[in-house]
């Protein structure tokens, strides 16, 4: 980091900062604080719906994702179309007609207070969370590579979304939440130019997708029906479009994006906006990770790309031994450039063959430097996909770029972490707080409380990024703690919507039942996370039909 790195980086999130805090500052009335006036048009809406879910994880994970498995996991958002169709024409129209703050309102309505209740606290207890991840998982990787203390990090990082969101609430959010965009797409579109012009002379970016091709990274579609295989198109089509339901449909950090609408058109037109962006934006971030992945076929890298896992077996019985696994890679690298170079002049299936034999051999390498790392210290997190990225933009990117490109990563985790917490507290206030008042207080009472609820909201996310632990994937670990609880919550207001037979009482027990199952299957690994989803929906609707005989005909329908 030189200093116009910092003076970019310093400069980027202040300015985001300071923007959001002074143009949205005085919101005297709910409707202001929480749905933003009801003045967003749909470009603004699509952008904060697609930065609320692209948070930093995104950023990192997904290229490294990609640099060791490919292009799969795009198949993970093949539902997001399906579902934005689904939930403009079922949905945003239920929602505008009620004049809800929330999504779990009209539960009310429908159903009775203690459903409403019970899927509002589900959707905190797994949004709280999420919440503390999205700050954890920029902090503790740029902690590592740039020796920044954690704590510290997560911090920063926490009082700065605090700042502007509860400052101007809603509205803050969404215009943040462009300004954030506009720095992602130009820092990731620079990123990507950047490492084709960096590919040695003669290798254009054709023959970088020849080369990713020829090495299994270009494998987009997988049709197999294998449950042991967690992205398939099926998982994707299927298992994605139940947790897109569930995220954008039911999740109040996507549905207060859309409900600050001026009208049930520009809602969904901004949520078409980001089913038809969302595929290809994921797309381009994968290709990076693939681009980098040809980069590193002709320069050197490490043999695990996180550095405390080197750090951490220095001074060990294991030093040796890690030093000739770095020996084997540095030979099989070499091996790889004659016979790549040998395969994009012929383009023989013997070369193919033979890069492939050689990346097998890579990975083997890779592995067996993990389990030495573990060995060493069991502390220490051996999965390196969250830190191929970032390892790349701070060893190779010029100087200034290397702080637009961490300015890119720290605007991503705030803007999601904005919605978040913006969200978890008009849930607390509308559906929790003001709910079970038993008299009623002024306009500027609900605001207060609203703010008081965002800053608990946002000192309990900082404690859980202090607290939280590296995962298997850091875009895997948010994902399925959406999994575990998305399903059920969809499933609830499919009842609502479409099975008017079933009453209140059924539909609270079949959640809670459902939810202990799901939790259950998670743990136990059942089946793959995305298709917990699927599971919890149906089963919930199941036992809900089930179990309505029995329940009479109490709490009938309203509306």
């Amino acid at each position: 980091m030189q200093t116009i790195d910092w003076i970019v980086l310093l400069g980027t999130l202040l300015f985001i900062v300071l923007y959001g805090a002074w143009k949205t500052k005085g919101s005297k009335n709910v409707k202001d604080y929480i749905r933003g006036g009801n003045d967003a048009h749909w470009w603004t809406i699509g952008l904060s719906v697609m930065a609320t879910q692209a948070s930093a994880i995104t950023f990192l994970s997904a290229p490294g994702q990609a640099f060791h498995d490919g292009m799969g996991f795009v198949q993970f958002y093949f539902g997001v179309p399906i579902a934005m169709v689904v939930i403009c024409m079922v949905f945003i129209p239920m929602y505008h007609k009620l004049n809800v703050y929330t999504a779990y309102e009209y539960l009310e309505s429908r159903f009775d207070l203690k459903t409403r209740s019970l899927t509002a606290i589900l959707f905190l207890v797994q949004r709280g969370l999420a919440a503390g991840i999205t700050i954890f998982a920029p902090a503790i990787i740029l902690s590592s590579v740039l020796g920044w203390d954690l704590v510290t990090l997560n911090i920063i990082i926490g009082i700065l979304v605090i700042i502007y969101t509860v400052s101007g609430g809603t509205k803050a959010v969404n215009i943040t939440q462009k300004q954030q965009m506009g720095i992602i797409f130009i820092g990731m579109l620079v990123a990507f130019f950047i490492i084709i012009s960096y590919l040695p002379e003669g290798i254009t970016f054709s023959k970088a997708l020849d080369i990713a091709g020829a090495s299994g990274k270009m494998e987009i579609l997988d049709f197999s029906f294998d449950l042991d295989n967690r992205y398939t198109f099926w998982s994707g089509i299927i298992g994605g479009t139940f947790l897109a339901l569930s995220y954008f449909g039911t999740d109040q950090s996507q549905v207060q994006r859309y409900l600050t609408g001026k009208s049930i058109k520009e809602s969904q037109l901004g949520l078409l906006f980001n089913g038809l962006l969302k595929v290809p934006m994921q797309f381009f971030i994968l290709l990076v990770g693939v681009m980098v992945f040809v980069f590193y076929q002709f320069n050197a890298s490490p043999l695990n790309f996180n550095p405390k896992g080197k750090e951490a077996i220095l001074n060990t019985e294991y030093a040796e031994q890690y030093t000739k696994l770095e020996n084997k890679l540095a030979e099989i690298h070499s091996s790889k450039d004659a016979v790549i170079k040998g395969y994009l002049a012929d383009q023989k299936p013997d070369n193919k063959s033979l890069i492939q034999e050689l990346n097998k051999k890579e990975k083997e390498t890779r592995e067996a430097a993990k389990a030495l790392i573990n060995k060493a210290d069991t502390t220490v997190e051996t999965n390196d996909k969250d830190y191929v990225f970032i390892h790349f933009i701070l060893n190779n990117l010029p100087r200034g770029l290397i702080g637009l490109l961490l300015a890119v990563i720290l605007s991503a985790a705030m803007s999601s972490t904005a919605s978040e917490l913006n969200a978890l507290a008009s849930t607390t206030a509308i559906d929790l707080y003001k709910r079970n008042l038993s008299e009623e207080k002024s306009d500027q009472h609900y605001v207060s409380a609203s703010k008081l609820f965002t800053l608990a909201w946002g000192i309990l996310a900082i404690i859980v990024a202090c607290f939280a632990n590296l995962f298997d994937n850091l875009i895997q670990l948010v994902n399925i703690i959406g999994s575990i609880f998305y399903g059920n919550v969809l499933g609830i207001f499919l009842l609502a919507f479409f099975v008017k037979f079933v009453h209140s009482n059924a539909t609270f027990v079949a959640a809670l039942i459902t939810q202990v199952i799901v939790i259950l299957g998670w743990y136990y690994d059942w089946m793959p996370y995305l298709w917990l989803n699927l599971f919890g929906c149906a089963l919930v609707m199941t036992i809900a039909i089930f179990i309505q005989p029995l329940m009479g005909s109490k709490s009938q329908i309203t509306s």
